[in-house]
């Protein structure tokens, strides 16, 4: 085993001191009581002040979009796609930035012609006061049974990861997986079996930072979960590239939030997970 006390490792005062926020929600698009809902999401985003800001089930009725209301109200840089159309209406991924976004874009994932459910990754590489930042945001096939599908899904997320490299801070990979931590999708990111692309692997915040807890981000508790009759699951995910120098990319604190009801309404049906990175 190697010595570490003697390595060329970075000592304790050498490690990044300053902080990335980032949050990842899935908004619910224009389910239940939406309008009830939407001043919710914006207050906790609000209060949460992150840096980044990763949201799935994101609606777009042509003349009005979640992502850019809330990029309007909260001062954020926007990058939206829409990955489906339902009821008429867009229905996709964004990433909302404090900085500047240098340049974005977005793959189609398999699976839509098996499911029926259209899914995307979406990229923007954020002109960050330190350096770039490359997030991507995803929104992964919902059905139980359907862990073939996430596995396919995974693996071409994993190979547009790998083609939008080299960078030099960690790769900052969020959404909802619809996946528990030992899913074969989800182990196939985090290095716990064969992954898709070697080298693109992950740290899961939560499990590197989190309170010790389940931190179910799908939970009963939720007025707008139960009647689905799914178990408490963790399925809400921010993953982070190998730590770089330094610890950049370190994950130091791991976090829920909209975990409870405001005035007797749930803000989601799903809860919001927030990391602080070292950046």
């Amino acid at each position: 085993m190697q010595d570490r006390s003697s390595s060329d490792d970075a000592t304790s005062h050498d490690l990044i001191e300053t902080r990335l926020r980032v949050v990842t929600w899935n908004t619910w698009w224009r389910y239940g009581p939406w309008e009830r809902r939407r001043p919710l999401l914006e207050s906790t985003l609000r209060a949460l002040d992150a840096d980044v800001i990763a949201l799935q089930e994101v609606w777009d009725d042509d003349t009005a979009n979640l992502a850019e209301e809330l990029g309007a109200a909260l001062d954020r840089t926007v990058v939206y796609r829409e990955s489906e159309r339902r009821e008429g209406l867009g229905f996709g991924n964004a990433i909302l930035s404090r900085w500047p976004v240098a340049r974005s874009g977005w793959r189609r994932l398999p699976g839509q012609e098996e499911s029926g459910e259209g899914r995307a990754v979406l990229f923007a590489e954020i002109e960050g006061p330190r350096g770039p930042i490359q997030v991507f945001t995803a929104h992964l096939n919902w059905k139980l049974q359907h862990s073939h599908i996430r596995q396919q899904q995974v693996s071409e997320i994993a190979r547009f990861v790998d083609a939008e490299g080299p960078r030099d801070y960690p790769p900052i990979l969020c959404g909802d997986f619809n996946a528990d931590p030992m899913s074969e999708e989800i182990r196939m990111l985090t290095g716990f079996t064969t992954c898709p692309v070697e080298g693109v692997v992950f740290s899961d915040a939560w499990r590197v930072a989190g309170d010790g807890s389940a931190g179910f981000t799908w939970d009963n508790e939720n007025e707008f979960t139960w009647l689905d009759f799914e178990p408490d699951r963790r399925i809400d995910y921010i993953f982070v590239g190998m730590a770089g120098a330094r610890g950049a990319g370190h994950v130091v604190d791991c976090k829920l939030a909209g975990d409870a009801p405001v005035d007797g309404i749930w803000p989601s049906d799903h809860i919001a997970v927030v990391a602080e990175l070292r950046y």
